[in-house]
């Protein structure tokens, strides 16, 4: 389990660092998003789709909202699914029959063993959280800035550069956790075995 956490670790900082040259707005003036932030290399400004293509302001910032708040989502999961792999899990009971915490497995399967009265509470909590929380509600600096004029953990004793920086990170941070969450799910359900790279380093993992 070191092993996995350490090469995700690796990989989220050696191959998603950004670019030192992005733009200073999250939306460009003319509408060119060639050079805005995560843009950069190897792969520059990437948008096979063309999502972009004809986009306004209001598209793009919609579009770049969606992408971090899905970024931060997976990068909890990843963390959620490594932590539960490693068999930590919280004390007592999940329901009043007796159902233990640490009956549930970890990954896709723990939703076969999570009651039903469970699941809804995850999908209300969830639900709270987007529709109370989770939202610009006082009007931030920039796309995905939920502060609200109550934490910010130190964010405004940053330089412009240093915050630039932070907001790089994070989505592409963000990026690499949407790739590897679904790479967990896909070879968990392939062959059960979704941390496939400590086999390939010789430190398999003993999953459910």
């Amino acid at each position: 389990m070191k092993i996995a956490i350490l090469a995700s670790l690796l990989a989220t900082a050696s191959a998603f660092v950004p670019s030192s040259t992005v733009s200073r707005s999250d939306v460009a003036t003319s509408m060119s998003f060639e050079d805005q932030l995560g843009a950069q290399p190897p792969l520059g400004f990437f948008d096979p789709l063309g999502l972009l293509s004809d986009a306004d302001e209001e598209k793009f910032n919609r579009l770049r909202y969606t992408e971090i708040k899905h970024g931060r989502i997976c990068m909890l999961a990843i963390v959620g699914h490594m932590v539960t792999a490693s068999g930590s899990r919280l004390a007592g009971d999940i329901d009043y029959s007796g159902t233990a915490f640490s009956d549930i497995p970890a990954g896709l399967a723990a939703f076969d063993k999570i009651p039903a009265a469970g699941v809804l509470q995850v999908i209300a909590f969830i639900g709270f959280l987007e529709l109370s929380v989770m939202k610009d509600i006082t009007g931030g600096e920039f796309v995905g800035d939920f502060r609200n004029g109550f934490i910010d953990f130190g964010w405004d004793l940053l330089t412009p550069e240093e915050q630039e920086r932070k907001r790089g990170i994070e989505l592409n941070n963000g990026r690499a956790a949407q790739m590897g969450i679904l790479a967990l799910m896909v070879h968990e359900k392939l062959d059960g075995n979704p941390y496939i790279i400590n086999d390939l380093v010789g430190k398999p993992v003993d999953f459910n």
